[in-house]
């Protein structure tokens, strides 16, 4: 039976993918380095900044040390931030969803965004204060497709509920294979979203639907129990 449900934020609720690569595509260009949008759309999407500049400039041969990849990380955070302020990034029927959910059940946000963009996101869209925390990139070791995330905002959802809350009780909506694949390894149930994928590269997924919107709550949960 599903307790609780954990939401990916990039991608899921939100249409950010654009302007991540957008900005990851400004400064690695800057080293040298052409991204393109196939590149990461099909390999990078999920990873934490810090992650995809390690990936990347690594496998260019470009300075790939922990001070590099730190004035990286920093910088694309603020032409990301830049990007944000102001703008209403939810995509169609997402804060309906979100809203029917929190009616029915406890959430939370597992993302590889930093916290003052999801903050900023989720402010802007009236949401912020239907998730119980929101688990983000600095709160982790390690990013998708590590568990960890999932783990994370799985032990504060538990901290408020009784009995406490188990690995198989909730549900992850997530929109890439490194998200399902790090809900898999956390033990969790996995509804895939294909804003930013096919249908076909989610199929690890318990269950794949292609937005939100056209989303049935009961009917998810139904098939899920079956």
């Amino acid at each position: 039976m599903i307790r609780a449900i954990i939401f990916d934020l990039d991608g899921t609720l939100a249409d950010t993918e654009p302007l991540h690569l957008a900005a990851f595509a400004e400064l690695l260009g800057a080293e040298g380095i052409e991204l393109s949008r196939e590149e990461y759309f099909e390999r990078l999407i999920g990873y934490t900044d810090h992650d995809c500049f390690a990936v990347v400039m690594s496998e260019h041969g470009r300075p790939a040390d922990e001070a590099a990849i730190a004035r990286l990380a920093a910088r694309k955070a603020e032409l990301y931030q830049e990007m944000i302020v102001g703008r209403d990034l939810l995509y169609p029927g997402a804060a309906d969803f979100v809203r029917r959910c929190a009616a029915r059940f406890p959430l939370a946000v597992a993302t590889g965004t930093l916290q003052d963009e999801a903050e900023l996101i989720l402010g802007r869209a009236g949401l912020r204060e239907l998730f119980v925390d929101i688990v983000a990139a600095e709160d982790v070791e390690n990013g998708k497709p590590a568990p960890d995330s999932f783990l994370a905002a799985l032990s504060r959802l538990s901290a408020r509920l009784n009995p406490p809350l188990k690995c198989e009780e909730c549900l992850v909506i997530e929109d890439t294979a490194a998200g399902i694949e790090a809900a898999r390894r956390a033990g969790m149930k996995v509804l895939a979203i294909a804003h930013s994928a096919l249908p076909s590269d989610l199929a690890k997924a318990d269950l794949v639907r292609g937005s939100l919107a056209e989303i049935d709550l009961d009917d998810v949960l139904r098939r899920l129990s079956d």
